[in-house]
């Protein structure tokens, strides 16, 4: 039960029977990951196996692919190794654990264990003549206490059944490691010996108080707190807060973080009305409280405005990419989760009030570097000097530094084009222009339909098969394993998607010019 819980979190890189809850003979039993939903929140743990249909839906194929990709890769980290085979029987998996333990030395996989209903399968379980060493993999680059947790439980679990634990160790993904010929496995991974930091005397106890959660028919009364979001966001979180006035403090935006929307929430200020009248917002919440409570229509700062049209010059460039990110990096001078651009979309005036052009690229190379042709490409298509207009130019400019490094012959003109890059994102998000269809959020995804609301053609939501970021980049991983047909429809989406993203700078640079 739970699949989606289990694998929107980051680093999971297990298959699916991480996330079961063994039911015999009437009496609820415990996996791992069910231990560590209890951890993070009883009542998570509660509604994940009773009330999984209020569960939010997350999309995180690509998530959850990552973890696997590289949960997989992990296994060969000591050489050889021995995989037990998932099986619904659970005993099988722990029968043939066991008769694999007594092969020793080798490398387990998917070691199975039970005891008394407690379950868990371990990633690696190196079974040396001097003794056993526990390895959990986990797909993300940074330490999580939860990780903690998980291995306490893992470790408790076999020495319970008989199984000394020498030492219990955590591999996360070394971000720092850059791909330079041929892979390097133990570059690649970091591992981390454990052992004094897990938590061992305290399992049993939140055993014992789980599985009487597990087994009562009553939802916990468990109320909001960090842990609604912290470690991952909680897939019940619109459930626990169905009740609550419309909108209200978790509605706030302008970067209010969770932990600050919590401590409102835990001072009864709730609503809008209330967390006004505290005075203990910045000025940009301010504004979104203010705007939505009085319906108010729009503010703008001419003067911020006509200074930032006044840097733009002709001919104008409207430049939007996209991305995917590899987390075991196959392209040489690349990163862990790296972004690897794959497509762009160009809009462009060679002169003011001329005709609007459009250009665009999606690479082919669905097994090579997509980059190398979209460079290319994207030189011959924005001349030297030019002015390019983007959303957000953080993300545009690390992709050009980046691409520049990777190819010598492209580097000047790469780095011209970032040099002369202006952003359009400061206007919104310094609320120099600001309307409150807008909320919390100065994405392009809040302002365009909050600027343009009837016009169906700016909206994200009539295209088809591809509508967001994401979307776009798990169908960009897609389209080598699909037919001519599916390939070239697909590619059609994929184009009109990208397109609609520097379209909608051209609309609102127009209506800019137009305010002003």
């Amino acid at each position: 039960s739970s699949f989606t819980w289990e694998f929107f979190r980051l680093g999971c890189g297990h298959s699916p029977r991480h996330a079961i809850i063994l039911v015999l003979g009437g009496y609820m039993y415990l996996s791992k990951s069910k231990y560590t939903d209890g951890v993070i929140c009883k009542k998570l743990l509660w509604l994940s196996c009773y009330k999984k249909e209020v569960l939010d839906l997350i999309d995180n194929d690509s998530i959850f692919e990552n973890g696997n990709r590289v949960g997989e890769l992990a296994r060969g980290l000591f050489g050889e190794y021995e995989l037990i085979p998932y099986n619904e029987d659970t005993q099988k998996m722990v029968d043939s654990t066991n008769l694999k333990l007594k092969g020793k030395p080798n490398v387990i996989c998917e070691a199975s264990f039970v005891y008394d209903g407690n379950f868990c399968s371990v990633d690696i379980l190196k079974n040396d003549m001097d003794g056993v060493f526990l390895y959990e993999v986990k797909s993300s680059t940074k330490k999580l206490d939860i990780y903690l947790d998980d291995l306490s439980y893992q470790t408790w679990v076999l020495e319970k059944c008989g199984i000394p634990i020498k030492k219990s160790f955590l591999v996360t993904v070394n971000g720092d490691y850059v791909k330079d010929g041929d892979f390097d496995i133990l570059s690649y991974f970091h591992v981390e010996d454990v052992t004094d930091q897990l938590d061992l005397d305290s399992v049993e106890k939140k055993i014992l108080e789980f599985k009487k959660i597990l087994n009562s028919s009553l939802e916990p009364v468990v109320d909001l707190s960090f842990s609604c979001h912290y470690p991952y966001p909680c897939p019940f979180f619109s459930y626990c807060t169905r009740n609550l006035v419309t909108p209200n403090v978790f509605d706030l935006g302008w970067n209010m973080k969770f932990s600050k929307k919590i401590e409102f929430y835990q001072k009864n200020l709730i609503s809008y009305e209330d967390i006004l009248k505290s005075g203990e917002v910045s000025s940009k919440v301010d504004t979104q409280i203010r705007f939505w409570l009085n319906s108010s229509s729009f503010k703008i700062n001419k003067e911020v405005i006509h200074k930032f049209l006044n840097t733009l010059r002709y001919p104008l460039y409207f430049l939007d990419f996209e991305s995917y990110q590899d987390s075991i990096p196959s392209i040489d001078g690349t990163k862990p989760y790296q972004q690897i651009c794959f497509q762009y979309s160009l809009h462009y005036f060679l002169e003011e009030g001329g005709e609007l052009f459009h250009k665009e690229y999606l690479s082919h190379d669905y097994f090579d570097n997509p980059m190398y042709g979209l460079c290319k490409k994207l030189c011959e298509d924005i001349p030297l000097d030019s002015c390019v207009l983007v959303y957000n130019d953080s993300f545009e400019k690390t992709r050009l530094l980046e691409m520049s490094r990777l190819f010598p012959e492209f580097q000047e003109h790469l780095l011209n084009i970032r040099d002369h890059i202006v952003d359009l994102f400061p206007i919104f998000k310094n609320q120099d222009y600001y309307v409150k269809e807008m909320g919390g959020s100065a994405s392009i995804k809040k302002v365009l339909p909050a600027l343009f609301p009837n016009d169906s053609s700016l909206d994200y939501h009539n295209l088809d098969q591809v509508h967001k970021g994401d979307e776009a980049s798990n169908a960009y991983l897609s389209l080598k394993n699909l037919s001519k047909e599916e390939e070239d429809e697909l590619r059609e989406n994929m184009l009109k998607y990208c397109e609609l993203d520097t379209f909608a700078m051209v609309k609102i640079f127009e209506k800019l010019k137009e305010l002003c």
